[in-house]
């Protein structure tokens, strides 16, 4: 690594130069440093992205007005039934409150909800005004449920009190504290549950129809498109498959212990990861009819999902890309499906990555790939401009810095109005990816913007109009 007179010196060891011959590594799994402009989401954030796609809870933000609206409906998530997720409800603390406390407040917000909606669950969220002035959020939740026979349950996400990790936590503990007891079953199928898509643009609805055709049955998408009863039911399934590693293994884990049911990861992103997690699936049931049925669908569908993508493939070779996204494994996924389609990652960050997944991206990445942790968009536009990345990847956050060095988006986040699973996912993703990076747009941008515009015959023209 060149001179970097960018980073910060407590930011040093959170960056890492890949150098196959040195066993260097990275660190990750704290808190951002402070002042350092974090791109990361904070502890509330976490949590209501997990949770919100459940979608006949009602989501009761105990907190400002401005924390209701940070995420109310910017995710894609899409339902087949109840739409109530979709509102977002809040206690909108004041001044007053904030002197004198909050939970007269937040009681009344539950008999309204009550009263008007009659939900069977409410999520409360704490927000960072909330862990101030320290309001009992357990006690006025403790006290509802019991006066309405209904679940009100807290969700401990105050936005300074850890990092976004955090809010996955506190999220898997709320979605704990709704399952119900394991029943005896004589299931003859095999029944899964699937963790960790929020069915952004139908995309768990693409996974279980796979999964259908191969004859597995899934019981619950956590949380995408997800029902309280379905929730409450999820401890009888035989197998949890895992998606988001990063939102959803704390999850997995605690039901291994809860309800002894084992778990596997699985990554629908790409023709190589899509195909071998349906494998994986299918070989996890122990059933013939299952495996044999999976390996028909995986053959018709690589084959006809590698005939498109071929089409596109010589428009995109050569080209480099820059990563940055919440969790280690969706990052690694990313980096197997640019290289399939020939574009080198030169920068792969993420928001939550273990140690774990960054010796593996170290692994997956050539000699001088940038691997960053937690990082900022300082560092993001240093390093985009040392390695001369042709597209960024990543979320809301990041899409302003792409465009202001003229540089080719791709997003790969909540807000996205199209699916990237499965073998459609990854036809649409390379359509993108051409469309994004091989758009004319960058012949005009890479014109040196002003300094070459102001030699063109039309601006010459639009002054003289002045």
């Amino acid at each position: 690594m060149s001179k970097d007179p960018i980073i910060l010196e407590d930011r040093k060891s959170f960056v890492l130069l890949n150098e196959k011959k040195q066993n260097n590594t990275i660190d990750c799994e704290k808190d951002s440093v402070s002042g350092a402009v974090s791109q990361r989401a904070c502890v509330y954030c976490g949590a209501r992205v997990v949770l919100n796609p459940v979608t006949d809870a009602v989501h009761l933000i105990h907190g400002p007005i401005g924390c209701s609206s940070y995420t109310w409906d910017i995710r894609g998530s899409l339902s087949s039934d109840e739409e109530n997720y979709r509102n977002s409800y809040s206690t909108d603390l004041q001044e007053e409150n904030i002197i004198f406390g909050g939970e007269k407040k937040l009681e009344a917000a539950i008999d309204e909800i009550v009263e008007t909606l009659s939900p069977k669950v409410i999520f409360v969220y704490a927000t960072c005004v909330v862990g101030v002035i320290g309001d009992d959020l357990v006690g006025v939740s403790k006290k509802k449920s019991k006066e309405h026979n209904i679940k009100v349950i807290t969700v401990q996400s105050s936005g300074f009190a850890g990092n976004k990790k955090d809010g996955y936590k506190a999220a898997c503990h709320a979605l704990l504290s709704l399952m119900g007891e394991k029943k005896k079953s004589d299931e003859k199928d095999f029944v899964i549950n699937y963790l960790g898509d929020f069915n952004l643009a139908g995309e768990a609805w693409i996974i279980k129809k796979y999964l259908k055709e191969i004859g597995v049955k899934t019981n619950v998408v956590m949380t995408g498109d997800s029902t309280c009863d379905q929730i409450e039911n999820a401890g009888n399934s035989q197998y949890n498959i895992v998606q988001c590693a990063g939102s959803m293994t704390y999850l997995a884990k605690q039901m291994q212990m809860k309800y002894n049911i084992p778990f596997e990861q699985v990554s629908f992103f790409g023709v190589t990861d899509t195909a071998n997690s349906i494998e994986k699936i299918a070989l996890l049931s122990g059933d013939e009819a299952i495996m044999e049925k999976a390996k028909a669908l995986i053959a018709r569908e690589v084959d006809k999902t590698n005939a498109i993508l071929d089409q596109f493939m010589k428009r995109l070779r050569g080209k480099k890309v820059a990563i940055y996204v919440g969790g280690g494994f969706k990052a690694i996924s990313l980096i197997k499906q640019f290289r399939d389609i020939g574009i080198e990652s030169v920068i792969v960050g993420t928001q939550t990555g273990k140690k774990e997944e960054y010796k593996k991206i170290r692994d997956l990445t050539d000699e001088g790939t940038i691997i960053l942790d937690d990082t900022n968009p300082s560092e993001l536009e240093y390093f985009i401009k040392q390695t001369g990345a042709d597209i960024l990847v990543g979320g809301v956050k990041e899409r302003p810095l792409a465009y202001k060095l003229g540089l080719a988006f791709i997003d790969h986040n909540h807000e996205r109005k199209h699916p990237l699973c499965g073998f459609v996912g990854a036809v649409n993703f390379i359509k993108e990816v051409d469309l994004t990076v091989n758009s004319p747009v960058w012949t005009f941008i890479n014109e040196q913007g002003g300094e070459g515009y102001e030699q063109k015959e039309l601006y010459q023209l639009e002054r003289q109009s002045l």
